[in-house]
């Protein structure tokens, strides 16, 4: 009774916290559906961009799928534990497989996909550098989400300083770099200047860097969740099994 008490509490807490977890990512869903000024919209007004990056713009909707799928396996497992309902723990164990299912077949994909992956980025980096050129310095929202993305990054461009020539900016200024470009220098940010900054590389391969330093990490988290959903089925299905037997 005791061993069946504690499972009982581990599945409360464990799916309190899974249902809180789906709360916040249901309200970020949302906001970035509501927020007409985040950097989604932002990249839905790059001109010439890849077809394939609209299904990215949909990742609002995404969040709001993922939140409410957690609130209903938070909700199931604590009022399954607590009750001792036995449809509530296997329509619970059912949809977590199902979740499981899900994730391991969208692993696989990613691996079989990578190169159209690596393609879709290429196409996308050709259509931001544009926009660089024809709308930074001239287009006041993407100037400052530009200046932003580079301030918190610590980054040049897109690919590198050379994106920002013959932008607007850089026709204005006399032929100058942002400032980002030339870090901690008070002169005037030209080219040349800014090519003897070899450690400010581009926003995109910054990115592609944190995430490939990362990888181990990426690769842990996604293991430790997976073993949380296979913990989690094999404690629905004990308390299932184990309350069958005591109605029994």
């Amino acid at each position: 009774m005791g061993c069946f008490g504690f499972l009982k509490g581990m599945m409360f807490v464990f799916n309190g916290i899974i249902f809180l977890a789906g709360a916040a990512i249901l309200g970020v869903g949302i906001w970035v559906k509501v927020d007409s000024g985040s950097i989604l919209s932002f990249l839905g007004k790059i001109e010439n961009a890849p077809a394939e990056l609209s299904q990215v713009l949909n990742v609002g909707y995404l969040l709001i799928a993922i939140g409410a799928l957690l609130l209903v396996i938070g909700f199931l497992g604590c009022c399954g534990a607590v009750r001792e309902s036995r449809c509530m723990l296997l329509l619970f164990f059912i949809i977590v497989l199902l979740v499981f299912i899900a994730e391991v077949a969208g692993a696989v994909v990613i691996l079989v996909f990578r190169p159209l992956a690596d393609e879709l980025f290429t196409k996308f980096g050709t259509a931001a550098v544009q926009n660089i050129k024809n709308d930074y310095g001239k287009n006041p929202d993407i100037t400052g989400l530009w200046n932003t993305t580079m301030d918190t990054l610590k980054c040049c461009g897109f690919y590198n300083s050379s994106d920002f020539v013959d932008s607007p900016y850089y026709l204005a200024h006399d032929k100058e770099l942002p400032p980002q470009c030339c870090p901690g220098l008070s002169n005037p940010c030209s080219q040349t200047v800014a090519d003897s900054f070899t450690t400010i590389t581009g926003c995109f391969p910054k990115i592609k860097q944190l995430i490939d330093e990362n990888t181990v990490v990426i690769v842990a988290v996604a293991l430790g969740i997976a073993a949380l959903e296979i913990c989690a089925m094999a404690v629905s299905l004990i308390l299932f099994c184990r309350i069958k037997s005591r109605a029994e």
